[in-house]
């Protein structure tokens, strides 16, 4: 693997999390700001701030905290092999053992048990790719290890797999959908449908926390490639430029978005491009 990216995903889960409990800006900014953003290849404008005034999250540096790693891989059999660095044999594991500390304030540290308590009853959903799925197993791991005995259920599906807490009625799933928008077969062809998103949104409607994250897959081509044609308004193409196809897909999400989830109900979460994690 070239990037160990465990810890930074407890770091993204945590900051996800501390805004899930504590304010409603993280979703509504995403949302409005990709709906307002425009995509002139020369803007280099921030698409939003963090609240300077409380906590400036992604403002800090990493610190050593030998309470760290939350989880043994060998107590979580639910990682994929694939993206299991201490499995697959690296020899150190001193980079399990630093947090982020944001510069003004301090960040709580995840708690599973007091996670499973508030989130009684709900349900949790990444949608997108690896990227995601990396997160909702860490998850889950962070969770059974601080509750090894609570009843639980693994139900593996594709596009759709869900984990639950039975005890706590708390479910936790990935949907595999790399570009968020959808894809349709037409005459034997993939057709990445960019202003089209109903048929992968119709399973996301009813869940009380969404993350959602693409970017990553936008740009593979050759035998990697998850498409043969794109279609947008009506017209097919071969290719286009990959920044302007992942901008009109973007425009469809927060579309769906502001028609389909309630936010008073429910929040949202977007999340971009991850480092490669292969060979």
């Amino acid at each position: 693997m070239t990037v160990p990216l465990c810890y930074l995903f407890k770091l993204c889960l945590t900051f996800v999390f501390l805004a899930l409990f504590q304010s409603h800006t993280a979703s509504s900014a995403v949302v409005m700001s990709l709906k307002n953003h425009h995509s002139h290849p020369l803007h280099r404008r921030p698409m939003f701030k963090t609240n300077q005034s409380s906590c400036a999250l992604f403002a800090g540096t990493w610190v050593r905290d030998d309470s760290y790693p939350l989880y043994q891989y060998s107590n979580c059999p639910i990682i994929d092999a694939e993206f299991n660095c201490q499995m697959y044999g690296r020899p150190d594991s001193d980079y399990l053992k630093y947090r982020w500390q944001p510069l003004n304030c301090q960040l709580p540290s995840f708690n599973g048990l007091v996670f499973l308590s508030r989130m009684r009853g709900k349900t949790v959903m990444f949608v997108g790719d690896s990227l995601g799925r990396n997160q909702w197993e860490s998850l889950i791991c962070m969770i059974s290890a601080a509750a090894p005995q609570t009843p639980t259920q693994m139900i593996r599906g594709d596009p759709l797999s869900t984990f639950k807490f039975l005890e706590f009625g708390l479910s936790i799933s990935f949907y595999r959908a790399p570009y968020l928008v959808d894809i349709d077969v037409v005459q034997g062809r993939r057709v990445l449908k960019l202003g089209d998103i109903d048929e992968n949104g119709n399973a996301w409607r009813m869940a009380d926390v969404l993350l959602f994250n693409t970017g990553h897959w936008w740009s593979h081509q050759g035998a990697l490639q998850g498409w043969d044609l794109m279609e947008s308004g009506g017209e097919y193409y071969q290719d286009m430029d990959r920044l302007v196809a992942l901008g009109k897909g973007l425009r469809t999400w927060a579309n769906w978005v502001d028609t389909n989830v309630d936010r008073t109900k429910s929040r949202v979460f977007f999340q971009s491009i991850s480092p490669t994690h292969y060979k």
